[in-house]
């Protein structure tokens, strides 16, 4: 049973709109808990809300029996909560155990009510909100701040749009780390495995992860010579490669314990661990295959053949060509953002790149905010055939071309308009480092799934956000003109 709000208010509790939130606090709460708040007191848009909430959160759930589940709304203020302030879920359970403000936004009777939240709670209920759930909500957010912004029906937007990496939480990968990995795996699953069936022959599973390990940083402390004698370098060489064939030969031989261990564990019927043994064996074979060929052999290993994470396979190798950074492990994601720094649309390139998607931006944006009549770019998202796409969707294109320009397209990138959108575009920077602050500098969240709603729960905040320092410069406006027309005392002569 799960409800997205309790009807009956607690003896004590605060009502929703009646929260005083510190308007001179610069601290990023107050200004999540003001969109928040704004949200909620928007009656078109919380009717919305919740009605999206209800159909897709509890629309297998009968509502009138079952152990109660934590409410929608609190499910949403402590998801957005989370990206907002780029926290982890600890310090995301002290908030919500102990912070005055937020236990009201959360519905809590300030003096009475010993609901507390724990951790495991937090991390089960925040991913019940999914991508296509947090699109629609973006929507609803943006057209709120819209309207708060004072956005006419007939004005136009204007969108600037760019690709960044989103890290994954990975370490830099070598051959050598990732057949680690992989056996480190195996012989965790295999000893609790063995261990949970009563099959013998893995109690030293920990003495074998250690000597493994000392071969690993064997290999890894040892570099090739930098002496000018021929002699010397082939002494190192061959240390080198000696180190790699011990390494080689004792994961060889865990790989084929563990194989031979297998069909013990598939007669006590422990499929689920046999299947994860035969999947990570599959990854330490091809890690084994690699040094061979790389290390031993000095073949150049393709670079389609390579993976470069094992527990987050859709990590790829990405060089942006940012100074000082040569290359960022992750996934690149593309954003389209509008002059009132409201984040319209995003796409997840996962085997795109800018030039393949710059088209697919507009027209998605497009469909939801058909006001969109200008987007800008960077040079990467050129293409012959994106300028002429761009040109039938958009009353100004601003992207400019590769290469060397012909007449006709130096009279289009220096005229005025173009010139304008190309200075207004770097905005977009600003956009991206905002998204950074919001949990976009590197998703923490397990799987590709994981990611997806990562990414897509940080442009919510983001936008959420937004939304309340606008409020917040509001209010604080309406305050100053309220002092100023005040009429002074006179002095008594």
């Amino acid at each position: 049973m799960r409800l997205v709000q309790t009807p009956q208010c607690q003896l004590g509790e605060i009502a929703i709109a009646d929260i005083k939130i510190d308007l001179r606090s610069r601290d990023d709460i107050p200004a999540v808990l003001r969109g928040l708040q704004l949200l909620y007191t928007h009656e078109p848009t919380r009717a919305k809300l919740f009605e999206l909430l209800d159909q897709v959160l509890v629309s297998k759930a009968d509502k009138t029996v079952g152990r109660p589940g934590m409410e929608l709304w609190r499910i949403f203020v402590l998801a957005t909560l989370k990206q907002g302030l780029n926290c982890d879920f600890d310090r995301l359970q002290e908030l919500a155990n102990q912070h005055q403000t937020i236990r009201e936004m959360l519905g809590h009777s300030g003096w009475d009510d010993p609901t507390q939240y724990a951790l495991q709670t937090l991390v089960d209920n925040v991913s019940l909100l999914s991508p296509s759930v947090l699109a629609q909500l973006n929507q609803f957010i943006v057209e709120v701040g819209h309207e708060l912004v004072k956005k006419k029906p007939g004005d136009k937007l204007q969108g600037r749009c760019d690709s960044f990496v989103v890290e994954t939480d990975v370490h830099y990968p070598t051959d050598g780390n990732l057949l680690w990995d992989a056996l480190r795996t195996i012989i965790n699953v295999v000893g609790r495995a063995c261990e949970a069936n009563g099959i013998g022959g893995w109690r030293q599973q920990r003495y074998h992860q250690q000597v493994l390990k000392r071969l690993l940083r064997k290999t890894q402390k040892l570099r090739n010579s930098t002496s000018s004698d021929p002699h010397k370098q082939a002494q190192q060489r061959q240390r080198i490669d000696q180190a790699y064939r011990d390494y080689r030969d004792k994961a060889t031989g865990l790989l084929e314990k563990a194989q031979a261990t297998l069909p013990s564990l598939v007669a006590c019927g422990a499929g689920a661990a046999v299947a994860k043994i035969e999947h990570y064996v599959a990854h330490a074979r091809r890690q084994l295959d690699h040094i061979e060929r790389r290390v031993l052999n000095g073949e150049t290993i393709a670079h389609g053949e390579k993976v470069f994470s094992l527990f987050e396979p859709h990590t790829r190798w990405l060089s942006k060509g940012k100074a000082g950074v040569p290359v960022e492990l992750g996934v690149a994601v593309c954003v389209l953002e509008d002059q009132h720094q409201f984040v319209l649309h995003h796409r997840i390139l996962w085997d795109e790149t800018d030039s393949d998607v710059a088209v697919a931006m507009v027209e998605h944006t497009q469909a939801r905010f058909p006001d969109l009549s200008q987007c800008s770019f960077d040079r990467g998202f050129h293409s012959p055939a994106n300028q002429q796409a761009l040109a039938t969707l958009l009353e100004r294109p601003i992207l400019p071309k590769k290469g060397r320009l012909s007449e006709a397209d130096k009279t289009r990138e220096h005229s005025d308009d173009f010139v304008q959108g190309r200075y207004q575009h770097a905005a977009v920077e600003s956009c991206i480092n905002n998204l950074e602050q919001r949990g976009l500098d590197r998703c923490r969240a397990l799987g590709k799934d994981g990611f997806e709603r990562h990414v897509a729960l940080s442009i919510v905040a983001a936008n959420l956000h937004r939304l309340g320092l606008i409020v917040q410069a509001q209010e604080k406006a309406r305050l100053a003109q309220q002092a100023r027309r005040k009429p002074k005392r006179r002095l008594a002569a």
